[in-house]
């Protein structure tokens, strides 16, 4: 029963992948003060976990009643992605305001936590060893994810203002980049579904 639960809690671990979400969460929320981006992680966490829990118990049969793939919620969440990295990008300081003051429901909670790899990973893990581990992997991970982005600016008072101005811009490259490979994810695997099908 532990091996498998260990299993499960890796599994997530690597779907949630909070470590490699930190430089886009720094390119998300460089413009606020701590205490700003304490409450936006608490009600970013929260709500990532109320949606997951939500997909955790009803993803599938919600997904078949409105006739969406996997693919398509993929697909969805690139193409959320990029808009917001591309925000960060090239827009002004208007468009930064506003896009800082949003990230907590959008692209944070969801889909940069509580992403198409994540609920894709609880759907399956449900299917094959049952609720209860799976809900217990699920809020050790979630738990670990709230005390990582708490903490993160430990690391941006070490490298200063400007070094996470840089590195935000870098972040939102990277964001970019992820959400792209996110959107190529979802065309590829909507070909292939379309090939078997007709």
């Amino acid at each position: 029963m532990f091996s498998t639960f260990l299993t499960s809690f890796t599994a997530q671990f690597v779907a949630l992948d909070i470590i490699g979400a930190i430089p886009i969460y720094f390119s998300l929320t460089h413009a606020m003060e701590e205490g700003e981006r304490n409450v936006m992680v608490n009600k970013s966490m929260l709500v990532a976990l109320v949606v997951a829990l939500v997909f955790m118990l009803i993803g599938l049969q919600v997904f078949k009643f409105m006739g969406i793939e996997i693919f398509d919620f993929k697909m969805a969440g690139g193409l959320v992605l990029l808009l917001i990295a591309l925000s960060e990008l090239v827009g002004g300081p208007e468009a930064e305001k506003n896009s800082s003051g949003s990230t907590g429901i959008v692209p944070i909670a969801v889909p940069l936590i509580s992403g198409p790899g994540v609920l894709t990973t609880l759907i399956l893990q449900v299917s094959t060893i049952g609720y209860l581990m799976t809900f217990v992997a699920l809020v050790l991970n979630y738990g670990l994810a709230w005390v990582v982005l708490r903490n993160s600016s430990k690391v941006k008072n070490l490298i200063g203002k400007d070094g996470t101005l840089i590195v935000s811009k870098i972040a939102a490259l990277l964001l970019a980049a992820y959400s792209l490979a996110m959107l190529r994810s979802g065309i590829f695997e909507a070909i292939s579904f379309w090939k078997m099908t007709y």
